[in-house]
């Protein structure tokens, strides 16, 4: 497997020297289209907020300058990214509004805890869409949201290349994304296309 092959599948799960790497250009990398996606969230006022697959954490502290009063829990397997996001976050931590946590969306440990679930970047690896968006769904209270945001709407070139030599990966249409979640037991299911990028963001509630 070549260097370049090597990096991109630290998407998946950073770890080591090319992990640190992916971690670091991951915040800025995919900030404009987080924000987009962020863009969506309808008016609310979470108290709890459940971010899966945080990576650097950015993102996290996005959701906690918008909803100011809320405390969050950002969660990711790697331990690269949860090193990252402590970092990142390391002010809200100790201001006791932020917790990060190693965890796995396919085995998550909340029961009805959360008002707002999030999801960047990630569930192209998720093992198995329904399974994880149960455990999302057993997560939220009930009325809570769940928001995903990709880069790829399971369509585009760019990203069904990467899905060819990253290893696990697997880009979703906007379709397969809604179909699993209201097998999950999500309901008013709505989604958005950016109007120039493949950029997809499907919001649910419970």
């Amino acid at each position: 497997m070549g260097l370049f092959r090597n990096f991109v599948n630290q998407t998946r799960k950073p770890d080591g020297f090319l992990g640190k790497m992916m971690v670091n250009g991951i915040n800025d990398g995919h900030a404009k289209m987080a924000d987009w996606g962020m863009s969506h969230l309808s008016i609310m006022a979470p108290d709890e907020i459940l971010e899966v697959g945080c990576g650097g954490g950015r993102n996290a502290f996005e959701l906690m300058q918008k909803y100011p009063a809320a405390k969050l829990t950002a969660i990711d397997y790697s331990n690269v990214s949860l090193e990252k996001a402590k970092v990142y976050n390391a002010d809200m931590i100790r201001n006791g509004r932020c917790e990060v946590e190693k965890g796995d969306v396919s085995q998550l440990k909340y029961n009805e805890q959360y008002d707002l679930a999030t999801a960047f970047e990630t569930i192209y690896f998720w093992p198995g869409l329904e399974k994880c968006f149960a455990e999302v769904n057993k997560a939220l209270k009930p009325g809570g949201t769940f928001m995903i945001c990709n880069e790829s709407d399971g369509r585009d070139k760019a990203s069904l290349h990467f899905e060819s030599i990253i290893d696990g990966m697997k880009c979703h249409t906007i379709e397969e994304i809604e179909d699993a979640l209201i097998k999950a037991g999500f309901s008013r299911v709505s989604a958005d296309h950016h109007e120039s990028k493949p950029w997809i963001t499907v919001i649910a509630e419970k």
